[in-house]
């Protein structure tokens, strides 16, 4: 492995760590979203109501899980489950208005420590550094297997 692969990895490493301090530093508050709860309502923000399987597909996760950490967003009035009108077998999973709102407060706290912490980089700095990073995770996503 060469010095630069060494470096990335070690970064990564201080990365992940620092990810979980911000989680843990915007977890507090009127609502407290454990890492779980947050993947999911954002991919629901972003991507749209979804089957419970597209998401467990999406995340890597048995189904079991997935519908264990869903039944937490539903007892909590985050998410709600319908059934697909194509395949009534299937449910679909949407957030509710009261989940976007803790989504968006939650996601504005995130934000804000981020923001905070590239606010003195160049416009060109976090392009670079958001193309990169999107290209990382496209990387991961084709050695993974997953979309």
């Amino acid at each position: 492995m060469d010095d630069a692969s060494k470096q990335i990895e070690q970064q990564m490493t201080v990365l992940l760590r620092r990810v979980q301090r911000i989680h843990i530093s915007t977890s507090a508050g009127d609502l407290d979203l454990d890492r779980s709860a947050y993947g999911i309502m954002a991919r629901l923000a972003d991507d749209g109501p979804q089957r419970l399987g597209a998401l467990a597909t999406a995340f890597g996760l048995d189904p079991s899980t997935i519908t264990r950490q869903v039944q937490s967003l539903e007892k909590a009035e985050l998410a709600t489950r319908t059934t697909d009108p194509a395949d009534r077998r299937a449910s679909i999973l949407a957030l509710t208005d009261e989940g976007r709102g803790a989504l968006e407060r939650t996601r504005g706290h995130r934000r804000e420590r981020f923001y905070a912490a590239i606010g003195d980089w160049s416009d060109d700095e976090r392009e670079a550094f958001g193309r990169l990073l999107a290209k990382f995770n496209e990387s991961l996503d084709s050695i993974l297997g997953r979309p």
